[in-house]
C-alpha cells in the first residue's frame, strides 16, 4: 500500500468541451481565434503604452500590467486546449496539473488585485485631484504591484500544496478544460476537509477584500461627482472610470456565478460556460474596452499601427 499522501494516479483525463469531432474542429477554430485576439489585442497595448510618453501614467501602468497579466492567465489554459484537440489527446499528468492549477491560481487572483488597485488609482483621481501625484507615485505603484504578486503567488502555493497532499487512487477523469480545484477534490479519495476549509476561508478573502475595496471606492467616487456643480463636469471625471466598471462587472459578474452558488445550481455545462468566460473571453475582451472608450489610447494605437504597417500608396 502507499502512503496517505502519496497519489496512485500518475495522470488524469481532462474531457473538454466535447467529444464530437465536428463540434472539436469548430470549438479549435474558436479558441485559436479567442486566443490570437488575446494575445494581439493585449500586445498591443502594452506595446503602445511603453512607447508613447504620454501615457506613461498610474492609470496606464497599471492597464499595461492587467494586458500582460490577461496574456499569461488566457495562456495558462488555450494553448492546453489547442493542443488536446490538435494531438487527440485530453491527458495531463499529475505534476502537469498541479502546475497548471498553480498558474491558474496565480493569474486569476492577479487579475482580481489589480482591479482593486486600479480601482483606488480613480479614487485617488477623482476624490484628491489636487494631491494626485504626490500620493500616486512611482514607488506607490511598484509596491501595490509587488504586494499583489506576492500574496497571489502565496495563496497559489498554499492550495496547490495542500492539493500534493491528497491521494487520488480511482477515477481520474475531469469534467473540464482545464485542472481546477473544485473538480480536483470531487476525485480525491482523501479527507479534503482542509482544502474546503481553506478554499472557503484564505481563497474567499483573496477574492473578497478586493471586491470591497472596489466597492468602497466606487461609492466614494459617486459621492465626488454627484458633489460637482456641473453635471457635464461629473460626468467627465466619472467616463475615466468606465471602461474600469466593464472589466470590474464582467470578471466579478462571472466569478460570483461560478463559485459562490450553492453547489446543487452547478452542473458541467454551466461551469464550463463560466470557466470560458473569465479565462478565455474577459481576458479577449479587455483591450478592447481599454482602448475603444479611451481617445489617448485609440489615438497612439493608430500611431503604432502606422508605423508598424505603413500604407502603401
Amino acid at each position: 500500500m502507499s502512503s496517505t499522501n502519496q497519489s496512485s494516479v500518475t495522470e488524469f483525463l481532462l474531457l473538454g468541451l466535447s467529444r464530437q469531432p465536428q463540434q472539436q474542429q469548430l470549438l479549435f477554430l474558436l479558441f485559436l481565434t479567442m486566443y490570437l485576439a488575446t494575445v494581439l489585442g493585449n500586445l498591443l497595448i502594452i506595446l503602445a503604452i511603453s512607447t508613447d510618453a504620454r501615457l506613461h501614467t498610474p492609470m496606464y501602468f497599471f492597464i499595461m500590467i492587467l494586458s500582460f497579466t490577461d496574456v499569461c492567465f488566457s495562456s495558462t489554459t488555450v494553448p492546453k486546449v489547442l493542443a488536446n484537440y490538435m494531438l487527440r489527446s485530453q491527458t495531463i499528468s499529475f505534476s502537469g496539473c498541479l502546475t497548471h492549477l498553480y498558474f491558474l491560481c496565480v493569474f486569476a487572483d492577479m487579475d482580481n488585485f489589480l482591479l482593486a488597485v486600479m480601482a483606488y488609482d480613480r479614487f485617488v483621481a477623482i476624490c484628491h485631484p489636487l494631491h494626485y501625484t504626490t500620493k500616486m507615485t512611482n514607488k506607490l505603484c511598484v509596491l501595490l504591484i509587488v504586494g499583489s504578486w506576492v500574496l497571489t503567488n502565496l495563496n497559489a502555493l498554499l492550495h496547490t500544496l495542500l492539493m500534493t497532499q491528497l491521494s487520488f487512487c480511482g477515477d481520474n477523469i475531469i469534467p473540464h478544460f482545464f485542472c481546477d480545484a473544485t473538480p480536483l477534490l470531487k476525485l480525491s479519495c482523501s479527507d479534503t476537509h482542509l482544502n474546503d476549509l481553506m478554499i472557503l476561508t484564505e481563497g474567499t478573502m483573496i477574492v473578497v477584500t478586493p471586491f470591497f475595496c472596489i466597492l468602497i471606492s466606487y461609492i466614494h467616487i459617486t459621492c465626488a461627482v454627484l458633489r460637482v456643480s456641473s453635471p457635464r463636469g461629473g460626468w467627465k471625471a466619472f467616463s475615466t472610470c468606465v471602461s474600469h466598471l466593464a472589466v470590474v462587472c464582467l470578471f466579478y459578474g462571472t466569478i460570483i456565478s461560478l463559485y459562490f452558488n450553492p453547489s446543487s445550481s452547478h452542473f458541467a455545462g454551466k461551469d464550463m460556460a463560466g470557466a470560458i468566460m473569465y479565462t478565455v473571453v474577459t481576458p479577449m475582451l479587455n483591450p478592447f474596452i481599454y482602448s475603444l472608450r479611451n481617445r489617448n489610447m485609440k489615438g497612439v494605437l493608430r500611431k503604432v499601427l502606422i508605423l508598424r504597417f505603413p500604407s502603401k500608396q
